[in-house]
């Protein structure tokens, strides 16, 4: 089945390719930008009036269209922006770049259309979520402080692990099966002060897109979803500023060109600091308690040549806390170099170098004793990217992409006159995961259009190691000791292939029917106990004890517009099957083990649902409503007896509303109402003496649920009005969280009971009440 379906593709293939340039056509290329600031607008529309096709921007703004000799009328389009309509007499290879204004600088004088209507029906890509910047601004949210993730946690298919998290489960799959993206550099840990916040500043961000299936063939390494983060590349016309007061955080981005039209440099930096609550606090512990974050964004750009351009950018990010004794450090750093050049009009490539790392500190210090734990993983990436627009029927993408692993577990360093103990550190393990791909988009008449592709994946693990092979029993069978840098196992074979494939038939102009399949295979995996996701958890690599997961996803979805295509809706169906999924055996040694693979348990997963939103992006009254029925099951032989259990992320029912009315011209009120099903937990049936201590007993697992979660949140925003000449804006959010008061459980904490140890006490730990804020923005 798995042949066949390959080689079904590379008919396709070959099909698609006989449709290559005709004799005598030309190529109309060039750039679409953000006329006042000179960004590139991605996924940008070009439409073609007389041909009736067209493409779009790709994430670097480009694009390009081959056509017969002759007079054409361009559409280009962008949500937020004015459209415009270029003629053009095409007798030669044309170079037409496009600079748009929004919608408030033209407002006054031109009708406003925004991107094609209907482009939500016509688009030839389903199971995505684009956000605006300006919409995530406008969601209420907690502590006042605006995060991208909060706002997609917001939308069918999407879950938070837990209550103010930003980790997130996509269609029934683990946090650590999402593929988070900063400037194309992976983020292990997109987390800020526990999971309350993401990496994220918003300010510092162009444009954010989560795609929970029909992820392009160029990525992979991740089972559920892929959330592509592209940070401003720098206004290249004038400088200018933004950044704002919170009641935790502040913020500032500078911008502007180093030459005007050429160049620009965009830097960014926000400084959390709830700690300066904690001294408020009933509680004498978290009193003396200390906590602060930061993150720092730099990118530059350079246009060397018409066909050359270079961008650099970073990130920096770190938390702090301090409780008593003991401190918890971790961060994230990244950094890319991209050389963007054009061999024709028709060939663009993109060549990228990236730099990922993760790491997290423990310490404690008391009289003449001292500990220090340290951790992480780093990551060097080499990717070559190419886009041939062959014709309007056509564009293919091929390319590859080579990472290499460094995994180190841990490593404890003990100080002090009063100290005892000897250092350690865990092996550090190394692995080299590869990818090719090809894939291609094809119109196959003016009703039906095709995605299909293929990707093959592979890694090795490096030497030098100490490999521990396991029996069936998970006991150590034989160790090999691997004293050079060389690769001692590979996971390859005809599994590596990821074929993806894809279809949107238009039924009429207001709907159609969009369908696709994936195939995705997964190397790496957190090593976690907990669903909520903490900073000390590790990643490891597959080995020759654990194999690589696997994942098929098939979706079907029905769109349809209304009222004018004023508002969208869509319903989608999919399926999802997870092989060789990883879970731990009851009571796993995780932290500092270096034969941490007899930890793991192997086994199934699958998972299904349907999602039904309908949205509005336009008049005064905008936001969008949004259903998901959804089951999420495990099969482990060796967990729960062999039966199936519950996913942690199994949330049957999932509703939310997201509402904002633009009152006045300078007044905007805002709402959200969420509502899921409460999160599956294992819980003691049951509980025995063991030397004097009261131990639970645990059966099935994930048998019960936390209550059911709803709440509501508000919000009023007054910004002042646009006025010519005009240079200093500023705005002022007002917004409460949890409006209601809801006691939402975060976890269950259960114990001998003080007053009777002999029974089990149980607390319901809620740590969100209503929490109103406010903070001021501005820019220049």
């Amino acid at each position: 089945m798995k042949n066949a379906g390959i080689c079904f593709l590379m008919f396709l293939f070959c099909f698609g390719l006989f449709a290559t340039e005709e004799p005598g056509s030309y190529t109309i290329s060039g750039y679409v930008k953000d006329a006042a600031s000179g960004e590139a607008l991605i996924g940008a529309g070009i439409y073609v009036k007389e041909i009736r096709k067209g493409t779009v921007t790709n994430a670097y703004g480009y694009y390009a269209l081959t056509l017969q000799p002759g007079t054409y009328h361009l559409v280009f389009s962008y949500v937020g922006y004015v459209s415009q309509e270029k003629m053009v007499v095409l007798q030669h290879n044309l170079t037409l770049n496009i600079e748009m204004a929004t919608e408030e600088k033209q407002l006054q004088t031109v009708v406003v259309t925004s991107e094609k209507a209907d482009e939500n029906v016509v688009k030839p890509e389903m199971s995505i979520v684009k956000m605006d910047v300006k919409t995530i601004k406008s969601v209420p949210a907690l502590a006042g402080e605006i995060d991208p993730i909060k706002v997609i946690q917001l939308l069918p298919g999407v879950q938070p692990v837990s209550e103010g998290s930003s980790g997130f489960s996509v269609r029934g799959g683990a946090a650590d099966q999402n593929l988070v993206l900063l400037d194309e550099a992976t983020v292990y840990n997109a987390s800020h002060a526990l999971g309350f916040l993401s990496v994220f500043n918003n300010d510092a961000i162009k444009d954010i897109k989560l795609y929970k299936g029909d992820i392009p063939v160029q990525y992979g390494g991740r089972l559920s979803s892929l959330l592509d983060v592209r940070q401003k590349d720098g206004n290249m016309k004038h400088f200018a500023a933004n950044g704002g007061l919170g009641m935790i955080t502040s913020r500032l981005t500078l911008e502007g060109p180093l030459v005007k039209d050429r160049s620009s440099v965009m830097a960014a930096g926000r400084l959390a600091y709830p700690g300066l609550f904690f001294p408020f606090s009933p509680n004498p512990v978290t009193k003396k308690a200390k906590l602060y974050f930061y993150d720092l964004n730099l990118k530059g750009n350079y246009i060397l040549s018409q066909k050359d351009r270079l961008f650099v950018s970073a990130y920096a990010g770190r938390d702090m806390l301090a409780i008593l004794n003991v401190k918890f450090g971790w961060g994230n750093k990244t950094f890319t170099a991209r050389w963007n050049h054009l061999f024709s009009d028709r060939l663009f490539c993109n060549t990228s170098i990236i730099y990922s790392d993760y790491d997290y500190l423990l310490s404690t210090r008391q009289a003449g004793f001292q500990v220090e734990l340290t951790a992480g993983m780093k990551d060097w990436t080499l990717r070559h990217d190419y886009t041939f627009y062959l014709n309007p029927n056509n564009t293919l993408s091929f390319g590859f992409q080579s990472i290499f692993h460094t995994f180190m577990p841990g490593e404890f360093n003990p100080g002090g006159e009063n100290n005892s103990f000897a250092p350690f550190k865990v092996q550090t393990s190394r692995a080299l995961e590869h990818a090719l791909y090809v894939g291609n988009q094809q119109k196959a008449g003016e009703k039906l259009t095709i995605e299909y592709g293929v990707r093959y994946s592979f890694m090795q693990n490096i030497g030098p190691q100490r490999v521990y092979l396991l029996n069936a029993a998970h006991e150590i069978d034989r160790i090999d000791t691997i004293s050079s840098h060389r690769i001692y196992y590979t996971h390859a074979g005809w599994e590596g292939f990821e074929p993806r494939a894809g279809f949107t038939f238009l039924l009429t102009s207001r709907s159609s029917i969009k369908g696709n399949y994936m195939r995705s295979r997964q190397f790496v995996q957190l090593a976690s106990n907990s669903v909520i996701g903490f900073p000390l958890d590790l990643w490891v690599p597959c080995s020759p004890n654990i194999k690589p997961q696997t994942g098929d996803q098939y979706a079907i979805g029905f769109f349809r517009n209304f009222f004018d295509n004023r508002v969208e809706g869509s319903v989608e169906l999919y399926y999802k099957s997870m092989q060789n999924q990883i879970d731990f055996r009851d009571f796993a040694q995780i932290t500092f083990n270096e034969q941490i693979d007899k930890e793991f348990r192997t086994g199934k997963a699958k998972s299904y649902g349907i999602e039904l939103l309908l949205r509005k992006q336009s008049g005064k009254l905008q936001g969008w409503t949004g259903y998901t029925y959804s089951r999420a099951k495990r099969y482990f032989p060796e967990i729960n007896g062999g039966k199936p259990y519950s996913a942690p992320y199994d949330r049957p029912h999932t509703l939310s509303v997201v509402i904002m009315y633009n009152l006045t011209p300078s007044f905007q009120l805002s709402a959200n109402w969420i509502y899921y099903t409460g999160t599956a937990i294992t819980m003691p049936t049951g509980k025995y003496n063991y030397e004097g201590q009261i131990v639970g007993i645990v059966s099935q697992r994930n048998g019960y649920r936390l209550p059911d979660y709803h709440r509501l949140d508000l919000g009023i925003t007054w910004k002042q009005k646009e006025k010519p000449g005009k240079k200093f804006y500023q705005e002022v959010i007002l917004s409460v969280y949890n409006v209601y008061n809801r006691k939402n459980p975060w976890m269950i904490d259960y114990g001998p009971d003080e007053k009777d140890p002999s029974k089990m006490k149980f607390t319901q730990i809620v740590i969100f009440p209503r929490i109103p804020s406010l903070s001021w923005n501005f820019r220049f």
